[in-house]
């Protein structure tokens, strides 16, 4: 175990995949229609080797992804700080504008994430606080980096790293 070594660990499995839709805005005033995909995940840890000469345990970086997959699987994801996107969740509905257009969905099947946009590469910075906020707080002390892929069509990944 050579002090200069960077050791990482990887999890991506056929089952790290989400089916959810989402639409997104750019330009400033162009709202791309709702659509949907099947969403894949991959992560890693960078960091040291612990006693037991591994860097993370692989079942709990794999339980814990797979526990906020499963959460994002069959939804809408909602962007609540976009500028231009009203979102207001009441106990049953989820009303939805931009400009002129408004949509009504059942609460159970909106997922609403606290980001300006729900592009692969904000999705992908959530999922890593998420991770951060759900692995024990003592083993992520030993980590330097975490890195969330999502890819949100076949080949196109969008990367997010935390420096920890």
């Amino acid at each position: 175990m050579s002090p200069l070594s960077l050791y990482r660990v990887r999890v991506t499995k056929d089952h790290l995949v989400f089916s959810a839709a989402h639409f997104i805005t750019f330009a400033g005033h162009v709202c791309e229609r709702l659509h949907g995909h099947n969403w894949r995940v991959a992560v890693e840890l960078a960091g040291p080797l612990d006693e037991n000469h591994y860097v993370f345990d692989f079942i709990a970086l794999r339980d814990t992804a797979q526990a906020i997959v499963a959460e994002l699987d069959h939804s809408l994801l909602l962007p609540t700080q976009h500028p231009q996107i009203r979102v207001e969740a009441g106990p049953r509905e989820v009303e939805v504008r931009f400009e002129d257009r408004r949509w009504i969905l059942p609460r159970e099947d909106c997922r609403l994430l606290p980001v300006a946009n729900t592009t692969a590469e904000l999705i992908a910075d959530w999922f890593a606080g998420e991770l951060m906020r759900r692995l024990p707080a003592a083993d992520l002390a030993r980590m330097t980096e975490l890195q969330v892929e999502i890819e949100e069509n076949f080949g196109q990944w969008a990367v997010c790293t935390r420096r920890l």
